[in-house]
């Protein structure tokens, strides 16, 4: 690992630049839908677009709003405004105006670089965002936009980096929301190399000679990393794709770059493995490991993936204030059901209501330590000091440790549910429910009998070959009885067309509770 402790440091250098000085400049660095782009070009281009901001007048510590597609533009956008010290922020490309509105006003963000095809959502709002100066588009401009092709010609392929420090902010990431608003996490310079060096060589052992493909779009820190940073530190090559990641697309983007690496939510696994039942055609061909994060990776998902391709899935856990991801199971040691085990450099502990640590085998919240910790909430002083905790983080999740030293994550904590008194998991119930043979997915949450006693009710989308009766429900809360604790079985279930998750592929619980309050009203 390239210490970053000189005088001055800037990631985008470190990431970009050095690959040039290792020799790789006319090596692959991106595989974008026919184009194909060289470091040497990544390298232009991150040093034309930051003498474009430059000329905007942008500088050291400026935000600069990232709503774009997967694509080149989006490489050079980021890495551009890093190296001119100024600070983009990648921004989830699935919400609503008022959403972004949000954002621009909470980030004070000066410019907003915006894929054509998302303008639409800005448009509407950008006379109420106090700060933006400048709106940049990526495809034809209309009245009162700049077109970034038009901007970046001409300018110099040659930049002097800002002389910024390892410990400057780099860039933010907003949490994607699981619990409600979201939260600017600012992450510093040295973030990215941390994870990078001891994920993605120590535990997927990336090299110069993968190819990497995400379904998890780069917005998000668990594809950031995936498809922009890990690669790019050791000079490998990614795949990006504007394009959704419907099952058909998916498969045929493996099929067409044959990627080394394959990285993917446990949403998405089970989208390919309904849809791979009509496409025996469908291989991994070239794919030597394949990933998950994003939420847990039921047991029954893993196994069905296996006998399918042929593959195990290496499952883990990330956060966006973590950066990526910090528990893992290790290739050719994967525990099927558990998040697995610390990954080198970090450090957790499982601790109960007073943050003492608890017992093997004890639920209790997990804290993390490790140096790709942001360092702190932009703007959000109260909850900065509720979550970090000096060296340490408290995630939010609960977990349990078996004396083998696997993690298992039973739930965010206020996702738990006390039936009976007893706590129990929703994961748990969940995981149960994914093994019947007609479950394609499903939420768990707490609610009330009519003793106003809080039971599991579970909210269940079907496989497509499978019909909502009664017959079904009844046979689905046997199945739970039989494989775990009997209080534990789901009382209610309800079938549903879709859940409502983040863009990162988590179940919202919390709107499954709204739900279920709306309904209890009615």
């Amino acid at each position: 690992m390239t210490s970053p402790n000189k005088e001055y440091f800037n990631v985008a250098v470190e990431l970009v630049d050095r690959n040039i000085e290792r020799g790789f400049g006319e090596k692959k660095a991106i595989y974008y839908l026919d184009e194909q782009v060289t470091y040497n070009q990544v390298l232009q281009e991150v040093n034309r677009l930051g003498n474009s901001l430059k000329g905007l007048g942008i500088g050291m510590e400026d935000r600069v709003l990232l709503l774009l597609l997967d694509s080149p533009q989006f490489v050079y956008s980021f890495f551009g405004a890093i190296k001119i010290g100024a600070v983009p922020i990648p921004t989830n490309t699935l919400l609503k105006a008022a959403d972004y509105l949000y954002l621009l006003n909470d980030s004070r963000a000066k410019v907003a670089i915006v894929s054509k095809e998302l303008i639409h959502l800005i448009e509407p709002i950008k006379e109420q965002a106090k700060y933006l100066q400048h709106l940049i588009v990526v495809g034809e401009a209309d009245a009162g936009q700049i077109s970034y092709h038009e901007l970046v010609s001409g300018q110099s392929r040659e930049l002097t980096p800002a002389e910024t420090c390892q410990d400057d902010p780099a860039f933010w990431l907003y949490s994607s929301g699981t619990t409600g608003f979201p939260k600017g996490a600012v992450h510093l310079h040295h973030d990215m190399i941390f994870a990078a060096e001891t994920y993605g060589k120590e535990i997927l052992g990336i090299t110069p000679e993968d190819t990497t493909y995400s379904v998890a779009k780069l917005f998000f820190a668990y594809g950031l990393g995936n498809a922009l940073y890990f690669p790019f530190y050791v000079g490998a090559s990614t795949v990006l794709s504007p394009l959704s990641p419907l099952p058909e697309i998916v498969m045929g983007d493996v099929k067409k770059y044959r990627p080394t690496m394959f990285f993917s939510v446990p949403t998405s696994y089970s989208a390919l493995l309904q849809a791979v039942g009509q496409e025996d055609s469908w291989n991994l061909d070239g794919v030597r490991m394949c990933i998950s994060a994003g939420e847990a990776l039921p047991e029954a998902i893993f196994y069905r993936w296996r006998d399918r391709f042929g593959l195990g899935i290496v499952d883990g856990i990330g956060s966006t204030e973590i950066l990526h991801i910090f528990i893992s199971n290790v290739p050719g040691k994967v525990v099927p059901g558990s998040t697995g085990k610390v990954v080198p450099g970090y450090d957790a502990r499982i601790v109960d209501e007073e943050g003492r640590p608890v017992p093997n085998g004890e639920v209790g919240m997990l804290y993390v330590k490790g140096d790709s910790i942001a360092a702190y909430y932009w703007n959000k002083h109260k909850k900065t000091k509720e979550t970090f905790l000096g060296d340490w983080i408290n995630t939010g999740d609960r977990f349990y440790q078996d004396e083998a030293g696997y993690f298992w994550y039973v739930g965010r904590g206020d996702d738990m549910i006390k039936a009976g008194g007893i706590w129990v998991s929703p994961v748990e119930v969940e995981n149960t429910l994914m093994k019947h043979n007609s479950v394609l997915e499903c939420g768990v949450i707490g609610k009330a009998d009519h003793d106003n006693l809080i039971k599991p009710k579970a909210f269940v989308v079907l496989k497509k070959e499978y019909q909502a009766n009664e017959d079904l429900e009844n046979e689905l809360k046997q199945f739970v009885k039989g494989q775990i604790a009997h209080y534990k079985y789901p009382r209610w279930i309800e079938f549903v067309d879709e859940l409502p998750k983040t863009a990162t592929g988590k179940i919202q619980r919390y709107k499954l509770r709204e739900l279920e309050k709306s309904e209890t009203a009615s």
